[in-house]
């Protein structure tokens, strides 16, 4: 299944649990994987804590330490932070599939990780039973 998200900062965590939830749902898979895949290269997807928004703007402002905006970049566009942050992250998440839900802990959720927006992206959910 695929789904669009549209990003409204040029930094944000999006929280798209919900909408992987029921792509899970609709599958029919009561047990088995869920790949996440984001295959844009200055956006990526995580899962972390989704119960307070602050951890969300914490992994932001660290990435942005890590990574500053302005730099010695070669990459003309400007956006080169914006590259190496998605990577950091990473392009997808595997959530594991019981009894039709996502298990997920208690607190976590799955992010949409925007550091190039605001933007369009479109995320593709994977479900292979067990």
């Amino acid at each position: 299944m695929r789904f669009q998200v549209h990003t409204r900062q040029r930094e944000a965590f999006v929280d798209i649990t919900a909408q992987v939830a029921e792509a899970v749902s609709a599958s029919g898979v009561t047990d088995g994987l869920a790949v996440v895949s984001c295959p844009h290269t200055t956006a990526g997807v995580t899962v972390n804590e989704a119960a307070d928004p602050a951890v969300a703007a914490d992994i932001i402002a660290a990435l942005g330490r890590l990574v500053p905006r302005s730099g010695p970049w070669r990459h003309a566009e400007g956006n080169a932070d914006a590259h190496v942050k998605a990577s950091l992250m990473g392009c997808s998440v595997t959530v594991p599939v019981e009894g039709g839900a996502l298990a997920l802990g208690t607190w976590q959720g799955v992010f949409l990780c925007e550091f190039d927006g605001p933007r369009q992206r479109s995320l593709t959910v994977t479900l292979t039973p067990r």
